[in-house]
């Protein structure tokens, strides 16, 4: 079975992911394109998907007999009413992060889930695919004994003028916060955030860098380093200590020099690159389980798991140090 794929929102990620499913992967094939700027999504039919339509609204192409599931790409507060809506079309549906920008907003959609009574959404956490992290955390399960502590960092080279505090939780951290969850298969229980002195590339409304301490129901402790103006590379760290020894996230693969006097590797400086390959694995789970009318790895509930982690972080950003409780709910039963 070829599964038909619609596309609601073209721009960069929906028209990468566009491509990878008509020209890398296999098993799908994108029929159906929207997006508030049509010339976007003529582009995109114009350049990888020739044969697809092109349609006003997400709602149409949700509702089309010739779309089969959803990738829901478009602006972060659409993405609710888009997955609600091939929820409730019995299409499986693919979401960037965020499930939606509220914990409420996530939590709408879990409900319409449950209701429906079988898994539809995967979200788009891909950092769960990524070979370091898939190896990290074979380790983690069957290794180094009872994790005890992570010690983590989220590094990029620079970040734009908008880009203010709690973005640094939300847009940045937010990776940090599913995969560490999964890995260490356990639930938070409260946030703390300390601000060491801002560095020189900071600005008025962004304090950078901050460190992020998690607690979790086991009794993990958790620190977690975002600095966005490292200015340097984009580094990505991971160290997770056990009882019976430490397993380390592999560096990125690369050349190692002898040149010039010096013993270097190269460091990345773009996320696109160090992750590209996780975004190819994840896409293809998505179209092996939309192919049996379901969906497979990150799902909604770790959707709305990670925005109330999210809004708890925020919540110790403005408590200088002070612990902030992270209360979950029962899980429901569709995803145990």
């Amino acid at each position: 079975m070829t599964v038909r794929i619609g596309v609601i929102g073209t721009g960069a990620i929906g028209r990468d992911h566009a491509r990878r499913i008509n020209q890398v992967l296999g098993g799908a094939t994108v029929v159906a394109l929207s997006d508030v700027n049509r010339a976007s999504a003529e582009a995109v039919k114009s350049d990888i998907a020739p044969d697809a339509a092109i349609f006003t609204t997400g709602e149409e192409l949700i509702s089309s007999p010739d779309v089969d599931a959803v990738l829901v790409t478009s602006w972060g507060a659409t993405h609710e009413q888009y997955v609600l809506a091939a929820i409730a079309a019995g299409r499986p549906c693919f979401c960037e992060k965020p499930l939606a920008t509220t914990a409420d907003g996530a939590k709408r959609i879990v409900d319409a889930e449950v209701a429906h009574g079988k898994r539809l959404v995967q979200v788009g956490f891909m950092r769960r695919y990524d070979a370091g992290y898939v190896a990290l955390k074979q380790f983690v399960d069957t290794k180094i004994g009872a994790p005890i502590m992570v010690h983590a960092a989220h590094r990029n080279p620079a970040v734009p003028e908008q880009y203010v505090t709690p973005m640094a939780i939300h847009d940045t951290m937010i990776h940090e916060i599913d995969v560490l969850r999964w890995l260490l298969n356990d639930d938070y229980v409260s946030a703390r955030v300390l601000f060491p002195r801002s560095a020189a590339r900071s600005h008025a409304k962004l304090r950078d860098p901050q460190i992020v301490i998690l607690e979790t129901a086991k009794g993990t402790t958790i620190d977690v380093e975002i600095f966005v103006n490292c200015h340097y590379g984009y580094d990505i760290q991971c160290e997770v200590v056990g009882e019976d020894g430490v397993a380390t996230l592999p560096e990125p693969m690369a050349i190692q020099t002898r040149l010039g006097a010096k013993l270097q590797n190269d460091i990345l400086t773009d996320w696109k690159d160090r992750f590209i390959a996780s975004y190819d694995v994840e896409l293809q789970d998505f179209i092996n389980a939309a192919a049996k009318g379901t969906a497979a790895g990150p799902n909604s509930w770790d959707g709305y798991v990670a925005a109330i982690t999210s809004d708890a972080c925020v919540a110790a950003q403005e408590a200088e140090g002070a612990a902030v409780a992270i209360n979950l709910p029962a899980r429901p039963a569709l995803y145990n």
